[in-house]
């Protein structure tokens, strides 16, 4: 037994070594993303300050925070890259930028990597800010995944959809979008009271 512990006793030196460096190295790295993360957390929400800015010193913060949220985009670890673009097409839109938005918007969509929840949102304001003058059937494409039952945008896909169906003379069709949506004891109170305003519209 004295001769195989001496025998093996390097390689157990060694693979001991190798897991306690494996760990350090992974708490090193675990600590790096943490500081990453409050560092990118801080720039995010001085950016988000300023894009809140109004008055004579809107337009200047407002480009200042696109520039960071740009920076954030390129740079930041994934969450916040994800985040600065939702944010940045938020403000763009807001100041009538509806191009830059839209590209925003699209690309955060079409992101396989950004997280999946944020994916289906990007692609519900795409398809939401183009409800007046879209491609029906492109923006209902984007639409309908979003639309199945338990999806987490699901209620408010399903009312741009009858938005869509309205656009289109498509009235039955419409109201029974809303009569559901109406009827959805799950769905947000201030979506249904839309729906039943739309519904009491269309039936006066």
């Amino acid at each position: 037994m004295r001769h195989l512990l001496t025998r093996y006793a390097g390689v157990v030196l060694t693979l001991a070594l190798i897991a306690i460096v494996g760990v350090a190295g992974w708490q090193g790295w675990r600590w790096y993303e943490a500081r990453q993360d409050r560092k990118a957390a801080q720039v995010y929400v001085t950016a988000m300050l300023e894009a809140e800015a109004t008055g004579p010193q809107a337009a200047a913060a407002h480009a200042r925070a696109l520039a960071t949220f740009d920076t954030l985009a390129r740079s930041a670890p994934p969450g916040y890259r994800t985040l600065a673009r939702l944010r940045a097409a938020a403000l763009n839109a807001d100041d009538g930028h509806a191009t830059a938005a839209l590209a925003l918007w699209n690309a955060v969509a079409a992101d396989r990597d950004a997280d999946p929840l944020l994916r289906g949102l990007a692609s519900l304001l795409w398809a939401s800010r183009q409800l007046d003058a879209g491609d029906p059937g492109v923006l209902a494409a984007r639409l309908r995944p979003l639309a199945i039952p338990g999806g987490a945008w699901r209620d408010l896909a399903e009312e741009d959809l009858a938005l869509l169906d309205l656009r289109q003379h498509r009235t039955a069709e419409a109201k029974r979008r809303l009569t559901a949506l109406m009827q959805d004891k799950t769905a947000p109170g201030g979506l249904r009271q839309r729906a039943n305003a739309l519904l009491a519209g269309l039936n006066g």
